[in-house]
């Protein structure tokens, strides 16, 4: 993708109150808000256009979200407001013109639900990936480009449930590729839990590679001052992690946000993940690599 440049406008001027999201040559309008400024939001001329909306909050400690579209999306809004307690933040997606039309949303809805099915890092509320509407081949590519330039911005604004951590091809050792000295293959070992894994750095993440081993479960304390756990029974839930002989493997290659999340999902406990990880075949550590190539 080209060089897009990014418009937002924080309505506050708090970077957590409201903010519109533009960019330059796309028709779409971003209004985010936090629920305690609903009111003002849903004054807003945008909020009565047609368009597709996003609740975002949680649930028993876990992110949940809700996709949903309407003809005056302020309407269905303030339905969910009577009927929904769990969402703290709302995402209104429509067009600049309000050129939206009924089966266009229904399109949107429909693909921006499967997307974030598919992520899976974040639980939809939505029952079933919703239908998607005849429309002619022309607006059927328009819709998708629409869709393409919403989900480059939204992870901008904090917004990240579509964005899917399983990378199913590996790299490194899964397909013998060497990669530059800029970019290493890192290594974590752990010779006496027979723990090895492997990882890359991929578009701002750290990516763990199928194939890693982890030890078989998570040995370090479960409290909520730690998170770890919880991403690590997330992995095994959603069969990323499996349990082979005496450890568990990765059976997609998986991107963490940090070295230590990665880490301290490998070890089973808190790990420092910045000098466990290791430049493969040398002593160099992830922390002495960056200083390095910093310094360059």
């Amino acid at each position: 993708m080209a060089a897009t440049t990014l418009e937002l406008f924080f309505i506050d001027g708090k970077p957590d109150g409201m903010l519109t999201a533009e960019v330059f040559g796309w028709t779409g309008h971003i209004l985010v808000a936090p629920r305690i400024r609903l009111s003002e939001a849903l004054k807003r001329k945008e909020s009565s256009y047609t368009g597709v909306y996003i609740l975002l909050g949680e649930q028993d400690e876990e992110p949940l979200a809700y996709i949903g579209e309407g003809e005056n999306i302020a309407e269905r809004i303030k339905s969910h407001d009577a009927k929904k307690d769990w969402w703290t933040k709302v995402v209104l997606i429509t067009s600049t013109a309000n050129n939206l039309h009924k089966a266009h949303v229904q399109y949107i809805e429909a693909r921006l639900v499967k997307v974030g099915m598919k992520a899976s890092h974040t639980s939809l509320e939505n029952g079933n990936i919703p239908s998607i509407p005849s429309l002619s081949e022309a607006a059927q590519s328009n819709m998708e480009n629409f869709i393409d330039q919403l989900l480059m911005m939204l992870p901008a604004i904090r917004v990240d449930l579509f964005t899917n951590k399983v990378k199913q091809d590996g790299l490194g050792d899964d397909r013998g590729e060497k990669l530059s000295v800029d970019n290493p293959i890192f290594e974590l070992t752990l010779k006496k839990e027979g723990i090895r894994a492997t990882a890359i750095l991929e578009g701002g993440e750290f990516v763990v590679q199928k194939g890693s081993l982890a030890r078989s479960e998570y040995i370090g304390e479960r409290s909520d001052r730690y998170s770890y756990w919880k991403l690590y029974d997330k992995l095994v839930d959603q069969g990323i992690l499996i349990q082979e002989e005496d450890h568990k493997v990765f059976t997609a290659s998986y991107a963490f946000s940090s070295t230590s999340a990665a880490g301290a999902v490998c070890n089973g406990r808190s790990t420092a993940g910045p000098v466990a990880w290791k430049v493969r075949g040398k002593s160099q550590t992830y922390k002495d690599w960056e200083a390095e190539s910093l310094a360059k």
